[in-house]
């Protein structure tokens, strides 16, 4: 059961954020970053989340974080859902339908989140990343700050898409977070750091 609500939740996060880049208007900033290197290089933009998940993995060697099934599985699953998508998918035009992408996306970005962590089979590439750094005496909160800021002005500067949609990411992911995570642990020890990460 852990593993269908973990794989549940990783496809939902891979659709949501492939509504954020139909809609538009402002991705999160990570995925600001896999866009701005897609529209340098022939690659797709889930092909470079899976492949900046990888590199992101193996920075986790040095701070001796333990990757589980759900790390490897986010690695893949959530690229290549995107990849899938925005393949037969077209960008709509009418801006009431770029709007209701955007709301769902950052909406459906709460129970994916939810899901997979609260599946308790092993943070996401970027999350372990966060934790591990905080747990060489940083604030998690700090080094959350530091890595999205930079990955954010990096994308933009590549031409990643940053608009209202980053705010609205921005602003509401720790407060779903809190919601969600605790919903899908169902009677599971919130997993460590993820609620400060979030």
């Amino acid at each position: 059961m852990r593993l269908v609500q973990l794989y549940c939740g990783l496809v939902l996060y891979g659709v949501r954020s492939s509504m954020l880049v139909l809609a538009g208007l402002g991705l999160d900033p990570w995925d600001v970053f896999h866009q701005g290197l897609a529209r340098n290089t022939p690659l797709a933009i889930g092909t470079w989340a899976i492949l900046v998940g990888v590199a992101v993995l193996l920075l986790w060697i040095p701070l001796r974080q333990r990757p589980g099934i759900g790390t490897v599985s986010n690695v893949v699953l959530v690229g290549a859902t995107m990849d899938v998508v925005l393949g037969h998918v077209h960008a709509p035009h009418a801006l009431g339908v770029r709007i209701a992408l955007l709301v769902c996306g950052v909406s459906l970005n709460g129970v994916a989140t939810g899901a997979y962590i609260g599946a308790g089979l092993g943070p996401g590439p970027r999350d372990g990343l966060m934790t591990g750094l905080a747990a060489r005496g940083h604030s998690i909160r700090v080094v959350r700050t530091g890595l999205e800021l930079a990955v954010l002005a990096t994308g933009w500067a590549l031409g990643g898409t940053v608009g209202v949609g980053t705010v609205l990411y921005a602003l509401s992911i720790g407060p779903l977070a809190h919601v969600f995570i605790p919903l899908f642990a169902r009677g599971r020890p919130t997993p460590e750091g993820a609620l400060e990460a979030a």
